[in-house]
């Protein structure tokens, strides 16, 4: 993949400064899969996600401002949700993410709210995260479809109950007027979100059985108040923020469970993952890195890279773990059927549980290689220089924790995607001659012992104003 002066470039100076271990350098220039992670992948069970989402759909709500003692009801799905999570394994840490949440916007009066964890520990106390929101909502008979066909009609956007609103997390601003909807209304919400919901609890279940010792702490989360506007991430990740927990990562999935389109178009054979930009920011490189990890673990299922937060109007969790400056992204089903969103009609039988496992399964095989690499290295475009000739790319970086060695990147400028790679060995800094840093983009990924590689930090430039 590079020109024969590059690559003899390449190994006179890691001769120089001392290359990684043989078999750190063999496992990551050979393309082998990792026989665990394969294991892990193959072990999720649709039956198990299946046996899962019939109970939790058949709660009678689970809408964050509902009557939490009401039977069958919010308080009884939540306890359920805890209760099996403590079930999958002895090795997981469970527990209430509990906040009270002030009345303002659309939530209506003090609430207690209640997110889910579930943490397997690892050797560092960096977290990589998947979450899903196990709230439900019912806006009426037409739900969604309600809410786009007004768009449509040119009322700016879509007009969301004030008491109810769907929020960034379901369709709209939160202005506009229109009913209130009753928060004790059925809303089975089998698809937005039990699929991520189930997805999280099944992962949880996997990862804990898997016998694997992961570098980075796992964090299988349920979140509430997604409907009201993102309330539970929002704070979930503000208290992680203020207490300095070292968060790498979350991989949201919201709506991740239908394969069939409300216009008839089926796909399930791809899903769409949204990241925060700008171009090569942490969250744009997660995703990068979620799709090259799933065509090798997954080859049958495609993730379909969007360069934007989230779509049209809508959103999701991930965008409150952005919001307090943590990489995240969203995974959304590549056809939605909006008559089965935010109504009493999202139930079971619109998920395709042969589909909601490929995307656990492409979910997986990210975070667990992943939780096996080295954290990423650090880099600043100041250490990106034209050094020794003036004409030369010369890159440098910070020392990974556990990293073997190191594997870099370039791109022309204009290009979306990284077009060369070269695996370079323990190094902390690398030369490729006459490459002009002008006319390309850079970065580089840490490798563990056992070929595992990082996200891509990519040398961002500094805008000046020469």
């Amino acid at each position: 993949m590079t020109n024969t002066g590059t690559f003899a470039a390449a190994t006179m100076l890691t001769a120089f400064l001392g290359g990684g271990p043989a078999s750190a350098q063999t496992a990551a220039t050979s393309g082998e899969l990792d026989p665990r992670i394969q294991k892990l992948v193959s072990s999720i069970s649709e039956e198990r996600m299946n046996t899962l989402l019939t109970r939790l759909s058949g709660f009678h709500t689970r809408n964050t401002l509902s009557d939490p003692n009401l039977p069958n009801g919010l308080g009884a799905a939540r306890q359920w949700i805890l209760d099996e999570m403590q079930k999958s394994s002895p090795k997981l840490q469970v527990s209430f993410d509990t906040h009270m949440i002030p009345a303002s916007g659309r939530i209506t009066q003090e609430t207690e709210l209640r997110n889910i964890i579930a943490v397997l520990p690892g050797r560092s106390p960096r977290r990589i995260y998947v979450s899903g929101h196990y709230d439900s909502l019912n806006l009426g008979e037409r739900g969604q479809a309600g809410l786009n066909a007004q768009g449509a009609r040119g009322a700016g956007g879509a007009t969301v109950p004030p008491a109810q609103g769907a929020g960034r997390g379901a369709g709209g601003a939160g202005r506009g007027g229109g009913p209130r909807s009753d928060p004790n209304l059925v809303a089975p919400g089998a698809n937005d979100d039990g699929s991520g919901t189930v997805l999280s609890m099944e992962l949880a279940r996997v990862f804990a059985e898997s016998g694997i010792e992961f570098e980075a702490t796992l964090v299988f989360m349920t979140v509430a108040g997604e409907e009201q506007g993102l309330i539970g991430s929002r704070a979930h990740a503000k208290r992680m923020k203020e207490q300095n927990v070292a968060v790498q990562a979350l991989f949201n999935n919201d709506i991740v469970g239908n394969s069939m389109g409300g216009n008839g178009i089926t796909d399930g054979a791809t899903v769409r993952v949204y990241s925060e930009g700008p171009e090569d920011s942490p969250s744009r490189a997660l995703a990068n890195f979620a799709k090259r990890t799933a065509d090798r673990y997954v080859p049958s299922h495609q993730i379909r890279l969007m360069a934007r937060r989230d779509r049209f109007s809508r959103g999701g969790d991930h965008s409150g773990f952005n919001a307090e400056g943590f990489a995240a992204i969203g995974f959304r089903e590549s056809r939605e059927n909006y008559s089965k969103q935010h109504n009493a009609n999202d139930t079971i039988d619109g998920v395709s549980f042969a589909y909601l496992a490929q995307n656990a399964r492409a979910n997986a095989a990210g975070m667990a290689v992943l939780a096996l690499a080295p954290p990423p290295p650090e880099v600043r475009a100041s250490m990106l220089g034209r050094q020794p000739s003036g004409y030369d790319a010369r890159l440098r970086w910070t020392a990974s924790p556990g990293a073997a060695g190191y594997r870099i990147f370039w791109r022309d400028a204009w290009a979306p995607d990284w077009q060369r790679e070269l695996y370079v060995g323990h190094v902390t800094e690398f030369v490729l001659p006459n490459k002009n840093i002008d006319d390309h983009v850079f970065g580089v990924a840490a490798v563990g012992p056992n070929g595992h590689e990082s996200t891509i930090s990519a040398y961002v430039a500094a805008p000046r104003n020469d």
